[in-house]
């Protein structure tokens, strides 16, 4: 028996099990009504979604929107996780794949990341009800949109030099930031959307309280004293970008220390 060297690539791993259907995969049931597609759906839904959030939506309202029965809709997807996570990929497909052309040069890379984890935050915010779905165990990642923009972002990284294993790593430690920064950000703005004050007439309200709050913590008093920009909403972007920066510093240092090492 051959023994495996340390550079022979691992052997693919396909499962022992039989596969989870996924909605994009699952065969249609049974007979359904002319008028009525899987798409047509999740548009309803989607709309639904960004009108009235995630409390509002039920298979039963969402029938009734449609003018059909809940049943009518099950035949087209499994349930209401399903759905979400259909709706989730319309998201997702609102963005533009990054390219990796040029992306040997640093600079090139670099911006391509960032430009690909900027639209990704701004979706997120534009869709609030997004926060209650990503980070459910579910078919969310599995949507052909997203596995679209980690090939490519794949892509980029190995055009870039990294290997398959560098560029996933990259890939998520860029979006693991990317989804938390944007789903704590559009919670804040669901909660600001329900009182009748801006952004920056809350955060002015608020920022004295939390300088005497923190009083007796000398480096957060320091920081709400002497960091806290005055447009609140620039502030918040200028935040995302610099961490995205020191991630990508770190990438950099680190692949840099392996070389010279």
């Amino acid at each position: 028996m051959t023994a495996k060297s340390e550079d022979t690539p691992p052997e693919p791993r396909t499962g022992a099990l039989p596969g989870i259907p996924s909605p994009w995969n699952r065969p249609r049931r049974g007979r359904t009504q002319p008028a009525l597609s899987r798409d047509q759906i999740v548009a309803e839904a989607f709309a639904l979604l960004d009108a009235e959030g995630i409390e509002a939506l039920s298979m039963r309202k969402l029938g009734a929107r449609l003018n059909a029965g809940a049943t009518s809709l099950y035949t087209h997807v499994a349930n209401k996780e399903e759905l979400l996570a259909l709706v989730v990929d319309q998201v997702f497909g609102e963005l533009p794949l990054p390219v990796a052309e040029g992306a040997e040069d640093p600079k090139v890379w670099r911006a391509a990341v960032l430009e690909c984890t900027e639209g990704m935050r701004a979706a997120i915010n534009r869709h609030p009800w997004m926060v209650s779905v990503l980070g459910d165990v579910g078919m969310v990642y599995l949507g052909p949109n997203w596995m679209g923009i980690s090939e490519a972002l794949l892509a980029v990284m190995e055009t870039a030099g990294f290997d398959l294993a560098e560029a996933n790593d990259v890939m998520n430690a860029v979006m693991g930031y990317t989804i938390g920064t944007a789903c704590v950000e559009a919670a804040w703005l669901s909660a600001l959307a329900k009182t009748s004050r801006s952004e920056q007439e809350v955060m002015d309200q608020l920022l004295p309280t939390v300088v005497a709050a923190t009083k007796a913590f000398p480096r957060l008093h320091r920081l709400y004293t002497t960091q806290v920009p005055k447009e609140i909403a620039a502030g918040r972007d200028d935040g995302f970008v610099r961490g995205i920066t020191v991630i990508l510093d770190g990438i950099e240092a680190t692949r840099a220390a392996r070389r010279d090492g």
